[in-house]
C-alpha cells in the first residue's frame, strides 16, 4: 500500500504535517515504538507509530528522525496524547530528512492503525493469497464463529503447504494445524528446543525470522516472533508467543515473508484479547494477596477465596485446597521491572507443558508486586486419602521441561527463582504458605544457575541452612577440610574425595562402602586413615563426620 492511502481513510485520524512529495512510498509493515534508538527492530518500509515518550529535549527529534531515515522507514506517525501536539522540532527534522510525518489524533489508538495497515499490506502483497489474510481476521472475533490461531495454521497448511505451530516461550504448544494428514505434532522436547533457539536468537539481537536446523528434528524451522512492540526486549521476550514454521524462510520471496509477518501481527491481536481476559483472575489474586499480607481476618480471606474458586475451577462443588508459588525475575542492571515478567512466566510455567492450547492457564491467578509474582493455585480436594490427582505442585518437576529454554532467554544477565509452598486447606493457612513459598524461593536463589526452584519439603532439612552461610565462611570451611585431600588426589590419584563421599553415604559401614567402591576392606581402611592423617579429623566421631558431610555439600 502507498502512504497516501492512509489519508483516504478518515477513521484513522491521520493529518499530514510534511512530506507531501513522498506519499507514493510503499508501506511494508508497521511498528510502534518509544525507544530512543529502535534501529535494531527496523527492516525498512515500516510506518513507525510513536507516542513521543523518547523526546526529552528538542534536539532529540533530529537524532530520532535520522535513525528512522537511515533504516529506510516509509513514514512516521506521532500521537498527540503525550504533548498535546506534534512539536515543531520534529516537523523540521522530518523535512530535513525527507521523511513523511503524520499526526494521530488523541482518540484514535495505535492498535486501530496497526490493524488497518496489516490488513492492507498483507492483502495487497499476497496477491492471490488475499483470501487467506481475509479469513485470518476471524482471529479477532469471539463466539462460536471465531477461528482462533488454528484457523491461521489450517490456512497456511491448505493454501501455502506450510506446517506451523504457535508456541509459548517455554515451548508449550498453543495451537497447531487441525487439518487431516497435517503430519505428526511437535514433541514436547522438540518444541522446548525450538523455543530455546528463538529466545537465544532474539537475545543476541538477530532479526526474525530465525532459521534453525536441529539434530534429529528432520528439517529446518523458521521462527517468527509474535507481538514485539518496541519495548525493552526483556520486558516481552519471556511472555510472547512465537510462530514455528517447518520451512526455510531464507528461500522465500518477499511477498511470502510479508504475509507471514502479517499473520504474526494478527495472531498478536488474539493474544492481546486473551491476555485481557486474565484481568479478573489477576485482580482476584491481587486482592487475596493484599488481604493475606496485611493480616486480614481469616473469615474475610475465606470470603474472597469463595469468590475466586468458581472462577478458577468452574463447577467445583467444594472449596479447594490451595498452594502458593512465588517467583522472582531479576536483571543484573536493575533497569527492567521483573514483576510483570515473572507474572507472565508463572501463568505459563504452572501449566502442564504437555497440555495443548491457551485455556489451561485460565485456572491460575497470579499477582505481582515489584520484582516478585505470587500465584494462587487451586487444587481439587482429594476424593479419598492418598488420591494423587490433588497432590499439588513439586518444585523439582515444575521447571524440568522449561528450564533449558528459559535459561537461554535469561542469557547472562537475568535470573528466575521459584519457591513452592505445601498445600493448605483453609484461609488460616495462606499466610504461612506465602511465607513458606518466599523462604523456599530464597533457598533457590542461593543456588547456582539461571533458573532454580525449591519446595517446602526442603525447609525441614539441613539444606535450608547451607545457602545462608556467607560465601567467605563457606570457602574457608571447605578449603580447610577438603583442600588437603584434593591436593593429595591430584598428586597420587588416590581418590580420597570419592572414598570420603561413599564412606559417609554408607553411614560409616566398612563392608557396604568397600562393596560399593569394589575395594578390599583393608584398602578402604588405609584410605580412611590417610584422610584422617591429612585433615587431623577422626571419622569415628559424629562431629567430624558431620563437618565432612557439610563441607562436601557446600563445595
Amino acid at each position: 500500500m502507498r502512504l497516501r492511502a492512509l489519508l483516504d481513510t478518515p477513521s484513522l485520524g491521520l493529518r499530514l504535517l510534511g512530506g507531501e512529495d513522498e506519499l507514493d512510498r510503499t508501506v511494508r509493515g508497521v511498528m510502534t515504538t518509544d525507544l530512543r534508538d529502535p534501529s535494531r527492530y527496523l527492516s525498512g518500509g515500516e510506518l513507525v507509530l510513536t507516542g513521543l515518550a523518547w523526546r526529552r529535549a528538542p534536539e532529540d527529534s533530529e537524532r530520532f528522525v535520522r535513525i528512522l531515515a537511515a533504516a529506510g522507514v516509509a513514514g512516521l506517525a506521532a500521537g498527540e496524547a503525550e504533548l498535546g501536539s506534534v512539536p515543531d522540532d520534529l516537523v523540521a527534522a522530518c523535512v530535513q530528512h525527507r521523511l513523511p510525518l503524520f499526526s494521530v489524533v488523541e482518540d484514535v489508538s495505535f492498535a486501530s492503525i496497526t490493524e488497518h495497515v496489516v490488513r492492507q499490506v498483507s492483502s495487497e502483497r499476497a496477491g492471490d493469497l488475499a483470501a487467506v489474510v481475509d479469513r485470518h481476521r476471524r482471529l479477532m472475533t469471539s463466539g462460536p464463529t471465531g477461528g482462533g490461531p488454528e484457523v491461521v495454521l489450517d490456512l497456511l497448511g491448505s493454501d501455502l503447504d506450510l506446517r506451523a505451530w504457535v508456541l509459548s516461550p517455554t515451548g508449550r504448544q498453543i495451537a497447531g494445524s487441525t487439518l487431516a494428514g497435517a503430519g505428526p505434532e511437535l514433541s514436547t522436547e522438540l518444541a522446548a528446543r525450538l523455543a530455546g533457539e528463538h529466545l537465544a536468537a532474539a537475545r543476541s539481537g538477530r532479526r526474525g525470522p530465525h532459521r534453525v536446523t536441529l539434530e534429529g528434528a528432520g528439517g529446518t524451522f523458521s521462527l517468527f516472533p509474535i507481538r514485539h512492540d518496541g519495548r525493552d526486549l526483556r520486558q516481552t521476550l519471556l511472555s510472547d508467543w512465537l510462530l514455528a514454521v517447518e520451512a526455510d524462510a531464507g528461500d522465500w520471496p518477499e511477498e511470502r515473508l510479508d504475509l507471514l509477518h502479517g499473520v504474526t501481527q494478527l495472531i498478536a491481536v488474539e493474544r492481546d484479547r486473551r491476555d485481557a481476559a486474565r484481568t479478573v483472575r489477576r485482580r482476584l489474586a491481587q486482592e487475596v494477596l493484599e488481604l493475606v499480607q496485611t493480616g486480614a481476618p481469616p473469615a474475610e480471606i475465606a470470603a474472597r477465596l469463595r469468590v475466586a474458586a468458581p472462577v478458577l475451577l468452574p463447577g467445583l462443588g467444594t472449596a479447594p485446597h490451595w498452594q502458593i508459588v512465588v517467583a522472582r525475575v531479576e536483571w543484573e542492571d536493575g533497569d527492567v521491572p521483573g514483576g510483570p515478567v515473572a507474572q507472565s512466566l508463572l501463568e505459563e510455567v504452572l501449566v502442564d507443558p504437555g497440555t495443548f492450547g491457551p485455556e489451561p492457564s485460565d485456572r491460575i491467578a497470579v499477582a505481582h508486586t515489584g520484582d516478585e509474582a505470587v500465584a494462587l493455585v487451586p487444587l481439587p480436594v482429594p476424593d479419598e486419602p492418598g488420591d494423587s490427582s490433588a497432590a499439588g505442585l513439586h518444585a523439582a518437576e515444575l521447571l524440568s521441561v522449561v528450564q533449558a529454554p528459559l535459561s537461554r532467554g535469561l542469557a547472562d544477565d537475568g535470573r528466575l527463582t521459584v519457591g513452592v509452598s505445601a498445600s493448605v486447606h483453609s484461609a488460616e493457612g495462606l499466610r504461612g504458605a506465602l511465607e513458606e513459598a518466599r523462604h523456599a524461593r530464597r533457598v533457590a536463589a542461593a543456588r547456582p544457575g539461571r533458573v532454580c526452584a525449591a519446595g517446602h519439603e526442603e525447609l525441614a532439612s539441613h539444606v535450608l541452612l547451607l545457602p545462608f552461610v556467607p560465601d567467605d565462611v563457606r570457602r574457608a570451611f571447605t578449603a580447610r577440610l577438603l583442600d588437603p585431600l584434593r591436593d593429595y588426589d591430584r598428586r597420587h590419584r588416590a581418590e580420597l574425595i570419592p572414598t570420603l563421599e561413599a564412606f559417609l553415604d554408607c553411614d560409616g559401614s566398612w563392608t557396604r562402602c568397600a562393596g560399593r567402591l569394589h575395594l578390599h576392606v583393608n584398602t578402604l581402611r588405609y584410605r580412611v586413615g590417610r584422610i584422617e592423617q591429612l585433615t587431623g579429623r577422626d571419622l569415628s566421631r559424629l562431629e567430624d563426620k558431620l563437618d565432612f558431610f557439610l563441607a562436601l555439600r557446600m563445595s
